[in-house]
């Protein structure tokens, strides 16, 4: 078979090669100069950070809790290169972490104090309390609290796990009826004591492994209280008698000071003294407390 090629249609080849060639030079020209715009604003527009702040950076434990204050580890680590009177706000990092940072800014640190770690401040189980009715709404602390009567006791644990939801650590769980902290996992990331609706967890310097504390919050009297609760503060004083760290507040529940409580021989007797058992200890390794109604 013979094709034949007319003269237009030679013309129109050599057009359409012509259209390739050209398109080709346009986009590589295009493409060196979109190059060389990126390359020129890569350079104008470079952010340089500052090799203190990834220093810092790399000494916190990066887990954005949000103990320090602010949105996590980046932003602490830029506002203590800042300021660093900040020096101190990582709480799961604690002491070793504030000596990392303070050598990489050229500070002395001193002290350092005792890793701040959450108290739930009641010791009230399911069967220790009384109840009004049964709450059955939605299964949220901050929702039970609304109403007035969900237990008897305005003060103590609802036990619904605001916190244990809170913590980004599984450190918290609810055990019949209580919010109990696992010290083992706890990192003092104070998530848990802001999610409590009834502010019954204080993030307390554990100067020791177990601390001593009273596990209670109520603010009722004395009579009104053992009606509530097997386990209550019933503001009898005896422990604000054995040990000076011991004080109350008004007439109705006594407290622990954490700046002169002392470990020993008076502590120990406070405990003992404690008609309800509402002195216990808590920590990584404290012993259960007695139980409800049981003497020392």
């Amino acid at each position: 078979m013979i094709i034949q090629i007319t003269g237009n249609e030679m013309i129109l080849a050599a057009i359409d090669i012509q259209s390739i060639i050209y398109a080709g030079v346009t986009m590589v020209i295009l493409g060196g100069v979109f190059a060389i715009v990126l390359l020129i604003a890569s350079i104008k527009l470079k952010v340089v950070v500052d090799p203190k702040i990834e220093a810092v950076h790399a000494a916190l434990p990066n887990i954005d809790c949000g103990a320090c204050g602010f949105a996590g580890c980046a932003s602490y680590a830029k506002a203590v290169v800042a300021d660093p009177e900040l020096l101190g706000k990582c709480a799961p990092g604690g002491a070793d972490t504030s000596a990392a940072i303070a050598e990489v800014l050229n500070l002395q640190v001193s002290g350092g104090g005792a890793p701040a770690r959450p108290i739930v401040h009641c010791r009230a189980h399911t069967a220790d309390r009384t109840y009004y009715a049964q709450y059955s709404g939605i299964e949220s602390c901050t929702s039970a609290n609304v109403l007035p009567n969900v237990q008897a006791c305005k003060f103590g644990c609802l036990g619904y796990g605001d916190c244990v939801n809170a913590c980004k650590f599984d450190a918290l769980n609810v055990v019949d009826g209580l919010a109990t902290v696992d010290y083992e996992k706890c990192t003092g990331c104070t998530a848990c004591s802001k999610a409590c609706p009834r502010n019954l967890i204080e993030m307390v310097p554990f100067s020791y492994e177990n601390m001593m504390t009273v596990a209670c919050s109520s603010q009722e009297s004395g009579k009104d209280t053992r009606d509530m609760c097997k386990v209550g503060c019933i503001g009898c004083k005896m422990c604000t008698k054995q040990d000076d760290a011991f004080f109350m507040i008004g007439a109705t529940i006594a407290k622990l000071d954490y700046d002169k409580y002392q470990s020993g021989e008076s502590a120990e007797a406070a405990m003992k003294k404690c008609p309800t058992g509402v002195i216990v200890y808590r920590g990584k390794n404290a012993p259960a407390p007695r139980a409800a109604g049981q003497k020392a």
